[in-house]
């Protein structure tokens, strides 16, 4: 039995489940960050359990994005025809609150003892913000990414999946290298790294993808981190968290909300301190 924080949330995890949820409240009662979900909580609970076991699939109820969940965690999606079979179900309760628990098991949810009370205002705009990028009117003025070219990135890009060649990782993986001489074997790459470089966007001076959040967040923080493995990549901080960021400073990689489109969430990897 074990409770911890595990990528920003709670986290409790017993031999037949896992229980994730948020450590931010509203009147009481839990509610998701700034840039997190249903989603963003199903992943990092698969993440943990697969620390400590192999899961072949998962039943995904309505409400979690599955595509997202696998390319996130490589796990199988259980369909009509496997249903049957999958032993593990993902559960969803109201408080932001996602069970990863072994089809049969008696799950007891626990008390955490963390409260982050979010501020009322601040919480219904950002809501009121999400809602806006949410309206499938909704495309962007800067950058166009397809939903064809967002999925077909998603496994590389959400399970941070490099390229060994030449005795080297490289990240994100091509197809070619400057030689044009095709890339070796796929290899995952541990989500950690140090920072090398970070800037802070103004409201102002944010891409048009976060310009109804950015206002509201004081603009978004970027950090160039080294990952463990070699490779070296650009990534968005957390938005509920403003950690003090320094030189060679740790950080983790965890999956959340980046912004939405076309009706469509986006979903990428972002930095956290650890």
């Amino acid at each position: 039995m074990s409770s911890l924080v595990w990528k920003g949330y709670l986290l409790h995890a017993e031999p037949t489940f896992t229980i994730v949820q948020s450590p931010f409240t509203h009147h009481g009662e839990r509610v998701f960050g700034a840039d997190s979900d249903a989603t963003t909580l199903a992943v990092a609970a698969v993440q943990h359990r697969l620390t400590e076991q192999s899961i072949e699939s998962v039943t995904v109820p309505e409400g979690i994005d599955a595509s997202t969940l696998t390319s996130s965690t490589s796990i199988l999606i259980a369909d009509e025809t496997t249903f049957e079979a999958c032993e593990w179900d993902l559960l969803l309760s109201d408080e932001a609150t996602v069970v990863l628990m072994r089809r049969g098991s008696d799950v007891e949810l626990p008390q955490f003892d963390v409260d982050l009370p979010v501020d009322e205002e601040f919480y219904n705009a950002l809501n009121e913000a999400w809602g806006q990028e949410m309206n499938v009117t909704n495309v962007s003025q800067g950058a166009y990414v397809s939903v064809a070219q967002y999925e077909e990135a998603a496994s590389s890009r959400l399970g941070l999946i490099g390229q060994k060649f030449n005795g080297g990782v490289t990240w994100p993986p091509r197809q070619m290298d400057s030689e044009a001489r095709a890339h070796g074997e796929v290899t995952a790459l541990a989500h950690i790294g140090k920072v090398q470089s970070w800037t802070r966007l103004s409201a102002a001076g944010a891409p048009s993808e976060f310009s109804t959040r950015a206002p509201l967040l004081g603009g978004i923080s970027t950090v160039l981190l080294r990952l463990n493995d070699g490779p070296s990549g650009v990534f968005l901080v957390v938005d509920d968290e403003e950690p003090d960021i320094s030189m060679d400073m740790d950080m983790e990689l965890v999956v959340r909300r980046i912004y939405a489109q076309e009706g469509i969430i986006r979903y990428g990897l972002k930095a956290r301190a650890i």
